[in-house]
């Protein structure tokens, strides 16, 4: 049965707001408050949009500032329906909670912590009554479970102006339990507390990840059911995180854990340049500590010590079930890229860049699908050279052929499309929909249509044209799984979510014939373009040719793959972050 979704999505807005006053809350928090007509509905350049919301007690958005103070220059392109991040050397964005948000008197209130650094701390130091900003969001706002005894609230400083405006607001009314890490008495905040609350302060140093755990630790477990969400620097939860789901085996849809700010390693003191300092060429970085990485990610190493420090190695090799020379041959490496660490002779502990890797997201970079698309480019050459993809040789399979019958492989890229529900909103606006009774889905991307066709308010019957591994997976996520009919058939409209982006040329005509066997109408969601905020933008070609044998399909690639299925293209919607959806009518 699929869980309730988490989140509710928010159409996506460029504002503008300007500075109404400034208020010093406690010496470690600054109070900035804001203020403009574009909080309420407005229209710029012919668009209309909807006045701001905010809802939720986390809720996120995005400040856009820049290194060379030309902010204008910065901005992001409005859409209709959503934001497409053009490219712009010197811009800077950073996620605040709001704190307060009063639409009556057209104000909206953000906390900064003051620590000297950074470029959103030094711009609220500035401010000034009538200085502007722009920024954009929430995309989105948690869903809180209906039925809860307790709510725990962790974090550090940062942390503080969520666990207010929750105190504040009381999205649920159940006893609240409240820890926050501050690194100065100064820091602690009056607090909205009721009977039946507690709350906990503790004096630790930002990012301090051992006094976090501890006072997490150290937490009493009310009775029944309940809800942990915890926001803080994003290594020093990890292991918050893991102690949460492995020894009070929380389910995921009972905790919420948030990196609010990642730490930077400070940087080495600069040598004086001599001929013994010469800085090292930069060079091409060997793959060798990603491999050794991704060995001790599925040898199960980085577990093993993070579950039982201080082992020796042979102890280690013993757990694993691995003979003494393999891990001997491992640990080196491991050592010198910090994962492990035996500093003091006292036995095995995870070094920072092992405690990375106890998060999710980095443990599916070493052995997940997107490691798995990494190592089919040993093949790159032969591929280019036979036209074929990197992936079919590697493997003997297409990537298609594959996932059909994976379904954990299937459900890694069903997760990868669940951030497409925040983009949607283009396409669930689109007069295509007005009469349409039914809808036939398709890809990976299905479970964040019928999510965004839910938060639209439209409700056509819906059909899942998918099979064996993806079926079963698709079943799992999305909501109200009976309600939908789980065959190919006729529909009014058909939408194929990321379904091409796996798919070689021919598989995607394959595809494209059978929607036309079924409608009239089809509209392809596809990324056509690299994601304008992502460091690896310069990546995605490649990584599409690893997986498909052919190079980012952009929309001209797109329209020819439509012709040859007995398509053709009406109007292209674009809908920020690269993607776009496609509208095909049957030739």
């Amino acid at each position: 049965m699929a869980a309730q979704r988490a989140y509710t999505t928010h159409p996506l807005v460029l504002r503008r707001v300007t500075v109404r006053r400034v208020e010093e809350v406690t010496p470690r928090m600054r109070r900035v408050v804001l203020g403009g007509e574009d909080l309420a509905a407005f229209t710029r350049d012919g668009i209309d949009h909807p006045g701001f919301a905010a809802p939720g007690f986390d809720d996120h958005i995005k400040l856009i500032l820049a290194a060379d103070g030309d902010v204008r220059a910065a901005l992001p392109a409005q859409l209709p329906h959503g934001i497409e991040w053009t490219p712009a050397e010197h811009r800077l964005t950073r996620d605040y909670t709001p704190r307060r948000v009063d639409l009556d008197a057209g104000e909206l209130h953000l906390d900064f912590v003051v620590h000297g650094e950074g470029p959103a701390e030094s711009w609220s130091a500035a401010a000034r009554e009538g200085d502007e900003l722009w920024f954009v969001g929430p995309k989105s706002s948690l869903r809180l479970p209906e039925r809860l005894d307790w709510i725990q609230l962790v974090g550090d400083e940062t942390a503080l102006p969520a666990i207010g405006r929750f105190l504040d607001e009381r999205p649920l009314d159940v006893p609240a339990h409240v820890l926050v890490t501050v690194s100065d008495d100064a820091a602690r905040q009056e607090l909205a507390l009721r009977d039946g609350d507690t709350v906990t302060w503790v004096l630790a140093e930002p990012g301090d990840a051992a006094a976090l755990e501890s006072a997490v630790r150290a937490l009493p477990v009310p009775a029944g059911e309940g809800y942990v969400w915890a926001a803080a620097e994003s290594r020093a939860l990890l292991p918050v995180r893991r102690y949460l789901q492995r020894e009070r085996k929380l389910s995921k849809d009972r905790v919420n854990i948030t990196g609010y700010w990642h730490r930077e390693e400070p940087a080495a003191p600069e040598a004086e340049a001599t001929a013994d300092t010469a800085p090292a060429p930069a060079g091409i970085p060997s793959p060798l500590p990603w491999l050794a990485a991704r060995a001790a990610l599925q040898l199960g190493v980085v577990d093993a010590v993070a579950d039982t420090p201080g082992l020796s190695a042979g102890a280690l090799a013993a757990r694993l079930g691995v003979p003494g020379p393999g891990i001997a041959v491992l640990l080196p490496l491991l050592a010198a890229y910090d994962v492990v660490v035996d500093a003091d002779g006292s036995g095995l502990r995870l070094g920072a860049a092992g405690e990375e890797l106890l998060d999710d997201h980095e443990r599916e970079e070493y052995t997940g699908h997107e490691a798995d698309l990494l190592l089919a480019l040993a093949h790159l050459a032969p591929a280019l050279r036979d036209g074929t993809s990197p992936w079919r040789l590697a493997s003997g399979a297409t990537l298609h052929d594959t996932v059909a019958h994976d379904a954990e492989r299937y459900g890694e890229l069903v997760e990868e499309c669940e951030q497409l529900v925040f983009l949607l909103t283009g396409l669930t606006a689109d007069p295509l929909w007005e009469g349409v009774k039914t809808c036939l889905l398709t890809g990976p991307g299905s479970a964040s249509v019928v999510a965004a066709l839910d938060d639209a308010g439209r409700r056509p019957r819906l059909r899942i044209a998918e099979e064996g591994a993806p079926a079963e997976v698709l079943r799992g996520h999305v909501p109200a799984p009976d309600r939908i009919d789980w065959a190919g058939g006729p529909a009014d409209v058909a939408v194929a979510a990321k379904a091409l982006a796996y798919r070689t040329d021919e598989e995607a005509v394959r595809l494209l014939t059978r929607l036309a066997a079924w409608t009239g109408t089809a509209v392809l969601v596809e990324a056509s373009r690299p994601d304008g905020l992502s460091p690896h933008a310069a990546e995605a070609a490649l990584h599409a040719f690893t997986a498909t044998g052919g190079p980012l399909r952009d929309s001209a690639a797109l329209a020819s793959l439509a012709e040859r299925s007995g398509w053709r293209v009406e109007r292209t919607v674009a809908l920020g972050w690269g993607a776009e959806a496609t509208v095909l009518r049957r030739a």
